[in-house]
């Protein structure tokens, strides 16, 4: 689960790390007066949507000129007028696609000297299963190209649980920015902060790009970026309130609802299987023959009718879908069950694409009895392959 930068400042001035004061407005007539609760004479207006980018997106609307989806303003008014423009409209980033995302939020805070732009980030290494930590004297809107062009810029290492963090992480992390004197305690400080952060609240992610130096020589979290683990989100009820379900696919925020595990991707070819990595192989052969997986679809290994049903009617609403592959292997999860909850959800959705069923494991030839005398257009299969093939022909000819 990701959050907007305005609560993720939230978190990490309740922990004490350095960041800027600031006001969320959530409706147009709200701006003047959260502008002028702050100091000033610099305030800067913040567009709040889950995705990067920001800075150099833009508006689909003209009403919202030409600038990005984060502003200076030099006077209250300013910042007020700023807001109307953001509040409402499509900000388009290089992370949100062509479609964009509507800001429904717009963050004004106090603006900032800036010296220096950094960038720090804590996430989980899947390769070594530890805390990692990823930080680059190049921070700031560019950091993608910094990765992609100049990586040895870029310092990353991990922590090992058993000894845990101590000083010497963080000593590692200030001389790789090149921070020097009282900057190196304050980022050994910082560092000690946004771990203790990162493992309290079970993240995955924490992100501080920029992380600035002042004038003055201080740091300062200029930006930030959050994600927790949604399996741990049930020991943080104070997280979860933070959820904006408006920024989620409407089709994966349905299919949370009945515990599928469910992902929109680009391609035309839905996919209901059972088991994460029968999934994967299931959209591996689909690229191989050549087209492209429209989701990634775990209905689980004890499904019912029910939540297979459900499965079926979120694939059939996305409209980039051209035919539809359920590839089911019946371990714990009978055929049978399968079979009855996509033959129900045919006949309650209507089926306008083509459709691939395999089946095999328990309950395979009462499974395929069950589709045979239905009635339905369905295509057999006889193995992982077959299917795949099958359904790439129908949707591409």
């Amino acid at each position: 689960m990701n959050i907007h930068e305005y609560q993720a400042k939230a978190l990490l001035r309740s922990y004490g790390a350095p960041v800027s004061d600031g006001r969320v407005v959530l409706r147009a007539e709200e701006a003047k007066t959260a502008a002028g609760a702050l100091d000033g004479p610099l305030w800067v207006v913040k567009a709040q949507i889950h995705a990067g980018g920001r800075g150099k997106g833009s508006f689909k609307e003209p009403e919202a000129g030409e600038k990005g989806g984060v502003r200076l303003a030099k006077s209250v008014e300013e910042a007020e007028t700023l807001v109307k423009q953001m509040l409402g409209r499509t900000l388009v980033t290089h992370q949100t696609g062509p479609v964009g995302k509507q800001v429904g939020r717009v963050y004004i805070e106090d603006g900032s000297d800036i010296a220096r732009e950094l960038y720090l980030a804590l996430l989980v290494d899947r390769q070594t299963s530890r805390i990692a930590f990823v930080c680059s004297t190049e921070g700031g809107m560019d950091i993608e190209e910094v990765a992609a062009a100049t990586p040895e810029k870029i310092l990353s290492f991990s922590v090992d649980p058993a000894s845990g963090l101590s000083d010497f992480h963080g000593r590692r992390v200030a001389f790789a920015l090149g921070l020097e004197g009282g900057q190196v305690k304050q980022c050994v400080a910082l560092v000690k902060t946004l771990y203790k952060l990162f493992v309290e609240k079970d993240m995955e992610m924490l992100e501080i790009n920029p992380l600035i130096v002042t004038p003055d020589g201080n740091l300062k979290c200029l930006d930030a970026k959050m994600g927790f683990d949604g399996n741990a989100l049930y020991r943080h009820p104070d997280i979860m309130e933070l959820r904006d379900t408006t920024e989620e696919d409407p089709k994966e925020l349905q299919a949370s609802k009945f515990d599928l595990n469910y992902i929109a991707l680009d391609g035309e070819i839905g996919c209901m299987v059972n088991g994460a990595g029968l999934a994967m192989a299931t959209m591996d052969i689909i690229k191989l023959y050549g087209a492209e997986p429209a989701n990634f679809l775990d209905v689980g290994g004890g499904a019912t009718k029910e939540k297979v049903t459900e499965a079926f009617k979120i694939i059939t609403s996305d409209p980039n879908v051209k035919g539809i592959l359920v590839n089911i292997f019946g371990g714990i999860m009978r055929c049978d069950i399968i079979a009855e909850g996509v033959i129900a959800a045919v006949r309650e959705v209507g089926l306008q694409v083509p459709l691939v069923v395999r089946l095999e494991g328990t309950n395979v030839e009462k499974g395929k009895e069950i589709i045979a005398a239905s009635g339905l257009n369905v295509i057999a299969a006889d193995d992982l392959k077959d299917g795949a093939q099958k359904i790439v022909k129908a949707v591409r000819g």
